[in-house]
């Protein structure tokens, strides 16, 4: 081909026509790319010059609602706020040792010795988390694997000491192993796998291998609620006496080490000072949808990753967990409620907040109220209920009154159920016991929401030291708002129990 790409032509006329029409073709190209850089100059760089320097954009997470100048502005001032406070509270937490996983293997065997079982057999998930850092998404990140993954975990004794400490092997697909081993599990020893190949019956595997074929009898394991039903069926028909989480292997996780409560404070009241800071940036017309986004992106910039996050305004906080679309937009007198998570180290906050926003300003002492305050401001009777209408700010000291009562019931020995009973009873007495529609409290740790649970049905299980739980008692008025105020909090012997959150709420104008 010749230099200016054009065929050879034997007709000079052909040739020179030819010649023209391509040169045309360029000249057209050319056109057209400077009319798209002036497109682009006038809608994208005169903008930015106008609306000045764009906010940092926190852990490269494009703010993709956050479409006007103000809405970003909202945002920085958010992130501004909480980094300015030097991020305090994640001075109590750092990462998991792996003396300290080889410390809760060693508890966990000594569990199992005492509740008569002889493995404790969990699959990617929360629990292999707590005993071996792996989660279902780091073993497989679209869907729970079809072929089993086992962490076994069996006592030894020794015979010297009597110590008892932790064996624990890996049922492995063959063509799996080496990515097994390259996991970083903790583990000071060598890790030990046993392989199962694809045309092998990987339960009869084990029963075979070497860890279970040298004990006597028919050999029992324990499983937690995550392992799924199919490999329960596995392990019994290849002759395990396979039995559910109980006893003392549960409570292993239910107690937490000074570690693991170091995280859970720094992550807690990480996530509650998230909250206070980002509600000085408040202005009207935000929707809830906004704020979910700007306050899960001012937790990022902590550090904290949210992994759920709950906001709504008056009426809609009615339902606890929300459920419309988050259209709702925020004026001078709304009530809010926020109910947000997010982990640090694999732990996980869980605290919620009811305030109004930061231009509603308080009444002063004495103080007449504006009618239409009052208005915004008024319960409807409740069916069941004669007494005296409550106002929102009543309803808030209610719910906060109920959960210091549950608090006081933190105590090593008391029963779950008295926890619950203790923040219900306040709430009924105040004529409202039907508006308090879930139980006060759940286990936190791994998992946002662990065993043991806090209603007022679990009379049989006692509270231990080292227990960590939420208190959450709520009121919720349909077609008018929804009050709950949720704190973490550690149980410590008799004494009172430890605040996780950093300080509770002090009214409605201070979350």
């Amino acid at each position: 081909m010749a230099k200016d790409s054009l065929p050879h032509f034997n007709d000079q006329a052909t040739r020179k026509e030819c010649v023209v029409k391509n040169y045309s073709r360029r000249i057209a190209h050319v056109v057209l790319i400077l009319g798209l850089l002036c497109i682009g100059y006038r809608y994208y760089y005169l903008p930015l010059q106008s609306t000045g320097p764009q906010p940092t954009r926190y852990c490269n997470k494009p703010l993709q609602s956050l479409s006007s100048s103000r809405l970003e502005s909202f945002q920085q001032c958010s992130i501004d706020n909480l980094l300015n406070t030097g991020l305090y509270f994640l001075d109590t937490a750092s990462p998991i040792s792996v003396a300290d996983y080889e410390e809760r293997r060693d508890r966990l065997a000594s569990a199992l010795v005492a509740d008569g079982v002889d493995a404790f057999v969990v699959e990617p998930g929360y629990t292999f988390k707590y005993y071996a850092n792996v989660s279902q998404p780091e073993w497989e990140v679209w869907e729970p694997e079809e072929r089993p993954f086992l962490m076994i975990v069996q006592p030894t004794q020794d015979q010297k000491t009597g110590e008892i400490k932790a064996n624990t092997s890996f049922l492995c697909p063959s063509f799996e192993a080496e990515r097994a081993l390259l996991l970083g599990m903790p583990f000071s020893e060598p890790i030990q796998i046993i392989p199962w190949e694809e045309h092998w019956n990987p339960y009869s595997t084990l029963m075979e291998s070497q860890a279970i074929s040298s004990q006597n009898g028919t050999p029992r394991l324990m499983v937690d609620e995550e392992m799924r039903d199919f490999i329960q069926r596995g392990l019994s028909s290849a002759g395990f006496d396979v039995v559910g989480l109980k006893g003392r292997v549960e409570q292993v996780r239910q107690t937490k080490s000074e570690s693991e409560v170091g995280i859970l404070r720094a992550v807690n009241t990480g996530t509650v000072e998230a909250v206070r800071q980002m509600r000085k940036c408040l202005y009207p017309g935000l929707t809830e949808s906004e704020i979910t986004e700007v306050l899960d992106n001012t937790l990022r910039a902590a550090g904290l990753e949210p992994f759920f996050d709950i906001v709504l305004f008056d009426e809609n906080a009615a339902n606890p967990h929300g459920g419309t679309n988050g259209s709702k937009v925020l004026e001078a007198e709304t009530f809010i409620l926020i109910d947000v998570g997010a982990h640090l180290y694999g732990y996980s906050s869980d605290i919620c907040r009811t305030f109004f926003p930061p231009f509603f300003k308080k009444p002063s002492c004495g103080a007449s109220t504006p009618e239409h305050i009052k208005e915004k401001l008024k319960v409807q009777p409740l069916l069941f209920n004669a007494e005296p209408l409550l106002t929102t700010t009543q309803v808030w000291d209610i719910v906060f009154e109920a959960q210091t009562q549950s608090i006081h019931q933190m105590r090593e020995n008391s029963t779950a159920a008295s926890t619950d009973i203790a923040a219900r009873d306040v709430i009924s007495e105040a004529g409202y016991g039907e508006t308090f529609t879930h139980r006060v409290g759940h286990g936190i740790g791994i998992k946002a929401h662990e065993s043991p649970y806090l209603n007022k049905g679990n009379v049989n299980t006692l509270l231990k030291s080292g227990m960590t739980f939420t208190s959450e008692p709520g009121i919720y008025l349909v077609d008018n708002f929804g009050v709950r105020h949720e704190d973490v909090l550690l149980v410590q012997g008799h004494d009172e129990p430890v605040l996780l959150t950093g300080t509770r709420a002090g009214g409605p104008w201070d979350p």
